[in-house]
Protein backbone atom coordinates (compact mmCIF):
# COMPACT_ATOMS: atom_id res chain seq x y z
CA UNK A 1 0.00 0.00 0.00
CA UNK A 2 1.14 3.06 -1.07
CA UNK A 3 0.84 6.00 2.24
CA UNK A 4 0.75 9.31 1.98
CA UNK A 5 4.44 9.66 2.27
CA UNK A 6 5.42 8.33 -0.83
CA UNK A 7 2.57 9.37 -2.45
CA UNK A 8 4.21 12.90 -1.77
CA UNK A 9 7.53 11.51 -2.97
CA UNK A 10 6.39 10.11 -5.56
CA UNK A 11 4.28 13.25 -6.96
CA UNK A 12 7.51 15.44 -6.04
CA UNK A 13 9.42 12.87 -8.73
CA UNK A 14 6.69 13.33 -11.56
CA UNK A 15 7.04 17.50 -11.07
CA UNK A 16 10.91 16.69 -11.57
CA UNK A 17 10.16 15.28 -15.18
CA UNK A 18 8.93 17.50 -18.46
CA UNK A 19 5.78 14.47 -18.42
CA UNK A 20 5.07 11.93 -15.52
CA UNK A 21 5.81 8.95 -17.97
CA UNK A 22 9.96 8.77 -17.18
CA UNK A 23 9.51 9.21 -13.09
CA UNK A 24 7.40 6.08 -13.24
CA UNK A 25 11.06 4.27 -12.86
CA UNK A 26 11.66 6.10 -10.00
CA UNK A 27 8.07 5.97 -8.29
CA UNK A 28 9.36 2.45 -8.96
CA UNK A 29 12.67 2.30 -7.01
CA UNK A 30 11.04 4.51 -4.19
CA UNK A 31 8.39 1.58 -3.42
CA UNK A 32 10.74 -0.81 -4.00
CA UNK A 33 13.00 1.06 -1.41
CA UNK A 34 9.87 1.89 1.25
CA UNK A 35 8.66 -2.58 1.22
CA UNK A 36 11.69 -3.98 0.26
CA UNK A 37 9.72 -5.76 -3.49
CA UNK A 38 6.62 -4.43 -5.45
CA UNK A 39 3.10 -5.96 -4.35
CA UNK A 40 -0.33 -5.55 -6.00
CA UNK A 41 -1.40 -2.53 -4.19
CA UNK A 42 1.46 -0.76 -5.18
CA UNK A 43 0.98 -1.14 -8.75
CA UNK A 44 -2.62 -0.44 -8.28
CA UNK A 45 -1.65 2.85 -6.10
CA UNK A 46 1.23 3.60 -8.79
CA UNK A 47 -1.66 3.39 -11.87
CA UNK A 48 -4.04 6.02 -10.06
CA UNK A 49 -1.24 8.33 -9.19
CA UNK A 50 -0.03 7.96 -12.76
CA UNK A 51 -3.76 8.03 -14.06
CA UNK A 52 -2.60 4.67 -16.09
CA UNK A 53 -4.30 1.58 -16.48
CA UNK A 54 -2.51 -1.03 -13.75
CA UNK A 55 -1.12 -3.35 -16.72
CA UNK A 56 0.98 -0.33 -18.23
CA UNK A 57 2.72 0.31 -14.54
CA UNK A 58 3.08 -3.68 -14.34
CA UNK A 59 4.69 -3.97 -18.30
CA UNK A 60 7.49 -1.48 -17.05
CA UNK A 61 7.88 -3.45 -13.93
CA UNK A 62 8.39 -6.62 -14.92
CA UNK A 63 11.22 -5.14 -17.88
CA UNK A 64 13.41 -4.49 -15.08
CA UNK A 65 15.35 -7.36 -13.63
CA UNK A 66 15.94 -4.57 -10.61
CA UNK A 67 12.30 -4.83 -9.50
CA UNK A 68 10.85 -7.81 -7.10
CA UNK A 69 7.76 -8.98 -6.82
CA UNK A 70 9.19 -11.28 -3.67
CA UNK A 71 10.77 -10.94 -0.57
CA UNK A 72 14.61 -11.09 -0.66
CA UNK A 73 17.19 -11.97 1.81
CA UNK A 74 18.73 -8.92 3.79
CA UNK A 75 22.00 -9.28 1.40
CA UNK A 76 21.12 -8.98 -2.09
CA UNK A 77 23.53 -10.52 -4.12
CA UNK A 78 23.70 -9.67 -8.04
CA UNK A 79 26.77 -11.06 -10.50
CA UNK A 80 27.15 -9.94 -13.94
CA UNK A 81 27.36 -12.72 -16.24
CA UNK A 82 27.80 -10.85 -19.20
CA UNK A 83 30.79 -11.37 -22.02
CA UNK A 84 32.89 -8.75 -20.17
CA UNK A 85 32.22 -10.13 -16.68
CA UNK A 86 32.36 -13.67 -18.25
CA UNK A 87 35.61 -13.67 -19.66
CA UNK A 88 37.08 -11.99 -16.51
CA UNK A 89 35.88 -15.02 -14.15
CA UNK A 90 31.96 -14.01 -13.42
CA UNK A 91 30.97 -18.11 -14.34
CA UNK A 92 33.59 -19.40 -11.54
CA UNK A 93 32.52 -16.72 -9.24
CA UNK A 94 28.71 -17.62 -9.67
CA UNK A 95 29.98 -21.26 -9.22
CA UNK A 96 31.58 -20.40 -5.71
CA UNK A 97 28.68 -18.42 -4.94
CA UNK A 98 25.60 -20.68 -5.74
CA UNK A 99 28.16 -23.65 -3.35
CA UNK A 100 28.32 -21.38 -0.70
CA UNK A 101 25.26 -20.04 -0.29
CA UNK A 102 23.62 -24.18 -1.28
CA UNK A 103 21.14 -21.52 -3.58
CA UNK A 104 20.65 -21.02 -6.97
CA UNK A 105 19.67 -18.38 -9.32
CA UNK A 106 16.65 -16.44 -7.80
CA UNK A 107 16.48 -18.11 -4.51
CA UNK A 108 16.95 -17.17 -1.08
CA UNK A 109 18.91 -18.97 1.45
CA UNK A 110 16.49 -20.65 4.16
CA UNK A 111 17.76 -17.90 6.98
CA UNK A 112 16.14 -15.08 4.66
CA UNK A 113 20.04 -14.11 4.83
CA UNK A 114 21.10 -14.17 0.79
CA UNK A 115 18.98 -13.91 -2.10
CA UNK A 116 21.66 -14.59 -5.01
CA UNK A 117 20.24 -13.40 -8.97
CA UNK A 118 21.78 -13.35 -12.10
CA UNK A 119 21.89 -10.08 -14.40
CA UNK A 120 22.65 -9.45 -17.77
CA UNK A 121 24.86 -6.32 -17.07
CA UNK A 122 25.90 -4.13 -14.23
CA UNK A 123 27.42 -1.52 -16.33
CA UNK A 124 30.27 -1.96 -14.23
CA UNK A 125 32.59 -3.36 -16.83
CA UNK A 126 35.56 -1.54 -15.54
CA UNK A 127 34.97 -3.40 -12.46
CA UNK A 128 34.94 -7.07 -13.84
CA UNK A 129 33.87 -9.26 -12.70
CA UNK A 130 31.37 -7.39 -10.48
CA UNK A 131 28.51 -8.20 -8.29
CA UNK A 132 26.23 -5.36 -6.48
CA UNK A 133 25.79 -6.15 -3.26
CA UNK A 134 22.31 -4.31 -2.20
CA UNK A 135 22.74 -2.62 -4.64
CA UNK A 136 26.50 -1.18 -4.20
CA UNK A 137 28.50 -2.20 -6.62
CA UNK A 138 31.91 -4.64 -5.92
CA UNK A 139 34.82 -5.55 -8.13
CA UNK A 140 36.72 -6.90 -9.65
CA UNK A 141 35.61 -9.63 -7.18
CA UNK A 142 37.32 -12.95 -6.69
CA UNK A 143 36.75 -16.04 -4.31
CA UNK A 144 38.65 -14.64 -1.38
CA UNK A 145 36.43 -11.30 -1.69
CA UNK A 146 32.99 -13.38 -1.74
CA UNK A 147 34.10 -15.17 0.99
CA UNK A 148 34.53 -11.94 2.78
CA UNK A 149 31.63 -10.48 1.96
CA UNK A 150 29.92 -13.43 2.75
CA UNK A 151 31.28 -13.95 6.15
CA UNK A 152 30.89 -10.71 7.02
CA UNK A 153 27.10 -10.30 6.36
CA UNK A 154 26.59 -13.78 8.46
CA UNK A 155 28.73 -12.61 11.55
CA UNK A 156 26.42 -9.15 11.08
CA UNK A 157 23.51 -11.10 11.47
CA UNK A 158 24.36 -13.62 14.13
CA UNK A 159 24.67 -10.42 16.67
CA UNK A 160 20.83 -9.49 15.90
Amino acid sequence: MIDEKLKTEINGLINDYPSHRPALVMALHAVMREHGHILKNDILGLAEIFNEHPAEIESVATFYTMFRFEPSGKCRIEICTNVSCMLAGSNEIAGHLKEKLGIEFGETTEDGLFTLEEVECLAACDLAPAIAVNGEFVGPVNIEKIDEIIDKWRGANKLR
